[in-house]
Order: structure tokens, then C-alpha cells, then sequence
């Protein structure tokens, strides 16, 4: 089991749109994974992207970059 952290989580308003973000940041080698939304938080979605906060300005200038939309950037531990 992981050791919970303060994390970036990225929602999205669709589930299309968390999958965009996935293809991105694979393809632009940005760091994070997709997760379930944490219970903590309501989405539109039911998957976010988790990151490094450390990572916040790299992941949102790739997605105005690509033009992923966020629904919210959320911290919280994760």
C-alpha cells in the first residue's frame, strides 16, 4: 500500500478528456498516472490525473498547449 502524500489531482469534466490527458503526457514524457477521483473530491468524471506538485506549472502548460481542458486542479493526499 502506498503511503498517502499531497498530490496534484487534475479532474476532468469527461472521461474522453482524462483519456486525452493520459495520451499526452505519456507521448510528452509529463510526469503522473490516471487514478480514480478521490472520494474527497467531485468530478464529472470518474478518473483525474495525479501528479508532483512540484510538477503543476509543466502540466498546465502542456495542457493549454494541447488544449485539455481541467475541470479543477485540486491538492490533497492521495
Amino acid at each position: 500500500m502506498r503511503k498517502k502524500e499531497l498530490k496534484l489531482v487534475v479532474t476532468f469534466h469527461t472521461t474522453a478528456d482524462a483519456m486525452a490527458m493520459e495520451k499526452a503526457c505519456r507521448e510528452q514524457e509529463v510526469p503522473g498516472r490516471i487514478i480514480p477521483v478521490p472520494r474527497t473530491i467531485s468530478a464529472g468524471c470518474g478518473l483525474a490525473w495525479c501528479a508532483g506538485l512540484e510538477d503543476r506549472e509543466q502540466i498546465a502548460a502542456m495542457m493549454k498547449k494541447t488544449g485539455i481542458e481541467e475541470e479543477d486542479m485540486h491538492e490533497c493526499m492521495v
